[in-house]
């Protein structure tokens, strides 16, 4: 039978993607369902219909599999984006999640590379530090919630799932108390409106919340007023930031800050240590999970205390200060101002004074040998973004003849293809280990050590 648009079919899910749509195979062509688990029996109607490939809403699952979680995991809409395995067993989750990273390196001509089974978390609910919410005006005022999947349509929602829970109150209590000023959310057509994002930060150790109010102009009325609300409200708000953004784009923060409550930033307890956080620096959004990431990298860094360490993409010096009591020294390297500041404060609050720290673009190999005097790292540490490393870097890591590499990856296709760059340099892979730090998404780290 031919597939068109609005046909109900009748479908067997045999497989599930990593953006948690179930796949199914009719007639030769592949057909994807948001919502359906490997193994389920659905209906669902066709929404679209390409020579190779369909999409179909899900109706009805006429038979369950035995992957399909038994309660409804958040009450955020399905249009919500984020949690795409809110559907499937943990269990199931992470099986995925393995069948992902091995397929990354199969693609790309690393079979023989081994995978460890995921390392999941104790805790898949509330466990995210950081959320930012999108406004926008309804006839019920004003509402924040998520983009919806692969639009900048917003999701309304009271609640999420993966975000600390004492998010949704604040949001709740800022969006009415803004109303109450007369504040418009902003409107990406029109480009009109002031209040763009509304940001949250916590301490998960200290309870300590930065809140930051992305305004489309440079200040919000009465907003000595509205701060002082929102603070005599929730004591644990230590700090409230207005980040202005007038630029038209789909990027959330502005390079405008300005403090309007507090110091500016929050602190946190990781790894023993205690940590600065300003408002546009990185710092991984599930503590716990972060935990066990840089302990398992510490391990394979396998220092002794004779080596010098580099911190490539160090944001605020987090994963290197965490092993630095193990090194002779430690360098530092991360192009934001901002958190390279707050890394120099969190090594001098943490006693640690074989630390220092660059500004600088760590994928620039003229920076690497600047920091370390033209010196060869002993090892060095990556954690990039999502876009990966570059072949420029692992040849100047090569020329440098850096025997021990620890590479952390938030994406096993990049982390997989710069593996192949590392590889043709003459380095060593080892074994690769996911580690889920983000439950119910479609996204997993994994932590390879490179050796020459």
């Amino acid at each position: 039978m031919s597939i068109k648009k609005g046909d109900i079919l009748t479908l067997d899910i045999t497989d599930i993607n990593n953006l948690g749509c179930g796949i199914a195979r009719l007639d030769g062509k592949v057909v994807f369902v948001k919502g359906a688990v490997t193994g389920d029996t659905v209906e669902a109607t066709v929404i679209k219909d390409n020579k190779s490939f369909a999409v179909a809403k899900l109706d009805k699952v006429v038979t369950s599999s035995q992957y399909r979680a038994d309660a409804p995991f958040c009450s955020a809409p399905l249009s919500c984006g984020g949690c795409i395995y809110r559907h499937i067993t943990y269990d199931h989750e992470k099986q995925i999640k393995y069948n992902f990273v091995r397929s990354a390196f199969d693609k790309a001509g690393l079979s023989e590379v081994k995978i460890h089974s995921v390392i999941g978390t104790e805790q898949i609910t509330g466990y995210r530090n950081k959320a930012q919410y999108p406004v926008t005006s309804t006839k019920h005022g004003l509402r924040c919630g998520f983009y919806a999947s692969k639009t900048h349509k917003i999701a309304v929602a009271d609640n999420c799932s993966i975000q600390n829970q004492k998010f949704s109150e604040i949001t709740d209590f800022v969006c009415k108390t803004c109303d109450k000023y007369g504040i418009q959310a902003y409107d990406e057509e029109t480009g009109k409106g002031l209040l763009r994002h509304i940001y949250l930060r916590i301490g998960e150790m200290t309870g300590e919340i930065m809140l930051c109010l992305v305004t489309n102009g440079k200040s919000l009325p009465c907003e000595e007023k509205i701060t002082a609300e929102i603070t005599d409200r929730f004591a644990d708000i230590t700090s409230v930031i207005l980040n202005e953004n007038t630029e038209n784009t789909n990027v959330v923060l502005g390079k405008h800050f300005r403090t309007l409550f507090g110091n500016g930033y929050i602190e946190d307890v990781l790894c023993g240590l205690r940590f600065r956080i300003s408002p546009d620096s990185f710092y991984q959004v599930n503590r716990s999970g972060a935990e066990k990431l840089y302990r398992l990298a510490a391990e394979k860094a396998e220092l002794d205390g004779t080596q010098t360490l580099v911190d490539l993409y160090c944001g605020t010096g987090t994963i290197g200060l965490s092993m630095a009591d193990k090194a002779r020294s430690l360098v530092g390297i991360e192009i934001v101002e901002s958190a390279v500041e707050c890394a120099r404060l969190n090594a001098s609050e943490n006693g640690v004074e074989n630390a220092r720290f660059l500004c600088a673009d760590a994928g620039v190999a003229e920076n690497i040998l600047k920091a370390t005097d033209s010196k060869r790292p002993d090892v060095v540490v990556i954690d990039p973004p999502r876009k990966g490393s570059t072949p420029e870097l692992a040849k100047c890591l090569s020329e440098l003849n850096v025997p021990r590499i620890v590479y952390i990856s938030c994406d096993p296709t990049t982390l997989a293809r710069d593996c192949t760059y590392f590889k043709a340099l003459g380095y060593t892979i080892g074994d690769i280990q996911p580690v889920d730090m983000f439950p119910r998404t479609g996204h997993v780290e994994a932590i390879v050590c490179l050796c020459k």
